[in-house]
């Protein structure tokens, strides 16, 4: 089965931002030749290869980047393996998707490549859902890794008795991801700066254009629920371009320049050094 080479625009005018040294892509997918999508998961329209995201991150004036694996392959990180060692693991990190059965040694051996962290999918075509979330994170725990958990934030009622279990850190996904956007004083919203005061949850600003309804470049019915956690705890916010795009038609391809410099409306100077530098900076172990 041969996937097409990737077409999307690598580069274009600067962005407005200034990435500061050090400034990390905390949420990409690449998709690479030979590696084909698995039961279970949505096809793989174009390729998205290290060479490619390497123009778009010249571009944006980003240095690190940490690939999340795609639900295409499932649980299979063969691909997103390969990555990392393209990239190399002085500038790359990633997410892979394992399970409550997946063997220590296996662990090891991912954690040796740059794997970091474990995909936690509650919403069409994800490998592991919140079901098996805690013994995931059981699995992983003693590597120090954490859980990357995305869900529609309007059933956050449904899933907050779990995230609460969790012993180890973990990561809100895509803003929340509330489909559709409610308003930033929403008690779920509410909920969400109360796990995060609890200390081992992060909030990841990302996909913007995935929910709004406003759309860009604003997202205004997006951007208070990314300010009001913005503002009060910017020690735990990360930023990701959630490169390639690929869960949204080509007509709909948004800016990637804008998903950049939304951070210089949402966030100081100050904060942004912490978003793009300082919390991945930790919380992927980048030297």
């Amino acid at each position: 089965m041969s996937i097409p080479e990737n077409t999307r625009p690598l580069t274009g005018p600067a962005p407005r931002l200034k990435a500061p040294a050090g400034a990390t892509d905390c949420h990409t997918h690449i998709f690479m030749p030979g590696f084909q999508p698995q039961p279970g998961g949505p096809p793989i329209a174009e390729l998205a290869t290290v060479d490619d995201y390497r123009e778009l991150q010249a571009w944006l004036g980003l240095s690190r980047v940490v690939v999340t694996q795609p639900n295409a392959y499932q649980t299979d990180n063969a691909a997103l393996i390969e990555a990392l060692e393209q990239f190399g693991t002085d500038v790359a990190r990633a997410i892979a998707v394992v399970t409550p059965d997946t063997s220590h040694q296996e662990l090891a051996r991912l954690h040796e490549k740059g794997v970091r962290g474990a995909r936690i999918m509650q919403l069409p075509g994800g490998a592991v859902g919140i079901d098996r979330m805690l013994a995931v994170e059981k699995n992983i725990r003693d590597l120090g890794w954490h859980l990357m958990v995305q869900f529609n934030g309007r059933d956050l009622p449904d899933y907050h008795d779990e995230l609460q279990k969790i012993e180890g850190r973990y990561i809100i996904d895509h803003i929340g991801k509330f489909i559709d956007p409610v308003a930033a004083n929403d008690s779920r919203v509410d909920d969400i700066l109360r796990l995060i005061d609890k200390g081992n949850a992060w909030f990841k600003i990302c996909g913007a254009y995935e929910t709004s309804l406003t759309g860009a470049p604003e997202f205004a019915d997006v951007a208070p629920i990314a300010k009001r956690v913005i503002e009060h705890a910017p020690e735990r916010i990360l930023w990701g371009s959630n490169w390639p795009h690929v869960g949204v038609q080509r007509a709909r391809y948004p800016s990637d320049v804008e998903q950049l410099d939304i951070l210089l409306e949402w966030a100081s100077e100050e904060d942004r050094q912490k978003i793009l530098v300082d919390n991945p900076a930790f919380l992927y172990d980048f030297r």
